[in-house]
């Protein structure tokens, strides 16, 4: 499997975790400065998922994709390769997001699964590390804040 993940331990319980991690994606999901507008989020296999990232010189990127898994307050799963009504897009990954009960907190563990490893390849170029970890580390703050 062509995977890029990152992990991290939150000192809170997943419950609260998960509320974060579903419920308030525009505090957490990209890193500052950017932020997201959430244009579509169909909670259910099959779903709409859509957000447009922006960023702080007025950069916009659309995502459009489907949910093929929601479980409810364990992960979701989406995917770019197929737009709503099951339209084929150009895939370039699986980004799965889940938590499960660590010790008395939580682990958080966020991955990106590529069809090939060029396509992993040119995400870790991207700045996969450094992007998705300020994402968990901003969701971490969040959770272990209030």
């Amino acid at each position: 499997m062509h995977e890029l993940s990152i992990t991290r331990r939150i000192n809170a319980a997943p419950e609260k975790v998960w509320d974060v991690l579903a419920n308030r994606q525009d505090e957490w999901w990209c890193p500052k400065p950017w932020m997201i507008e959430m244009v579509a989020q169909e909670r259910r296999p099959g779903g709409r998922s859509a957000m447009i990232m922006r960023g702080p010189d007025g950069e916009e990127m659309p995502q459009e994709g489907i949910f093929l898994a929601w479980d409810e307050g364990r992960r979701f799963v989406t995917t770019d390769a197929v737009k709503s009504d099951f339209e084929p897009s150009d895939p370039f990954m699986i980004g799965i997001w889940e938590i499960e009960a660590y010790g008395d907190g939580t682990r958080y563990t966020a991955r990106a699964r590529h069809w090939t490893e060029d396509a992993m390849k040119q995400h870790a170029d991207m700045g996969f590390e450094e992007g998705w970890g300020a994402c968990a580390d901003q969701l971490k703050a969040l959770c272990e804040a209030d």
